[in-house]
């Protein structure tokens, strides 16, 4: 349901901009996208995205952290100096408060503070400027949400038990996400391509009854890949 709703969000921000733009060129009104740090819009747009669609979790609350301290910078409300200052501590400071108040959330965090399970049995993975490697013990998986900004991620599942439908949403922002899927499941891809991509190379499985993986995928500047 979040997933639709997100679909949804999506869909009425690009109408917007095409009705603007469109007004624009009929002298109706002035409408100009490219305000001073605008681009961080595709940070912060995404990020607002997945809370909607996943609920709050550290990375996109750091995210959104992030995206905002740039656009108040580029805006000249707070110094850039201040904001590099703040980035660091404040990304400490979220990962610290997730921590504590983890039990009060209900989610159950794994060794890594980047991996924990939400409400509905779905690992939710974070990369923030760096890259990460997660390799899915012999379990049963029940489905993941993804959000890499400036940095990659490779999630093997290929040891992973899948015994039924799961959904799978990423979010790439400046750059790249690679699933590598068992032989044993079907592979179906489903994205919103901002100056990016999403491939499905994942080699087909002839049993046609054979559980799904549905990936959702947003890529902005960035792509992902089913292997």
């Amino acid at each position: 349901m979040r997933s639709k709703f997100a679909n949804v969000l999506w869909g009425i921000i690009f109408i917007t901009v095409g009705i603007f733009y469109a007004g624009d060129n009929f002298n109706l009104w002035n409408f100009n996208l490219f305000f001073n740090g605008w681009w961080t819009l595709f940070i912060i747009i995404p990020c607002l995205i997945s809370i909607v669609e996943n609920g709050f979790n550290t990375g996109n609350v750091i995210g959104l952290t992030i995206g905002v301290l740039l656009l108040l910078s580029s805006q000249g409300i707070i110094n850039s100096r201040i904001v590099a200052k703040l980035m660091f501590p404040a990304i400490l400071i979220l990962i610290g408060i997730k921590i504590i108040f983890r039990d009060s959330f209900n989610k159950t965090m794994r060794d890594s503070i980047n991996m924990n399970v939400n409400r509905e049995g779905r690992l939710e993975y974070t990369s923030i400027f760096s890259s990460q490697k997660e390799i899915y013990p012999k379990e049963q998986f029940n489905g993941a949400s993804i959000l890499t900004i400036l940095g990659g991620m490779e999630l093997n599942l290929e040891n992973a038990i899948i015994n039924e439908d799961i959904i799978v949403n990423s979010t790439v922002i400046f750059g790249g996400v690679d699933i590598i899927v068992p032989n044993n499941v079907n592979v179906k891809i489903s994205s919103v391509p901002i100056f990016g991509g999403a491939a499905n190379k994942a080699r087909p499985c002839m049993n046609d009854n054979a559980p799904t993986i549905y990936i959702n995928a947003t890529c902005i500047f960035g792509g992902l890949d089913s292997k």
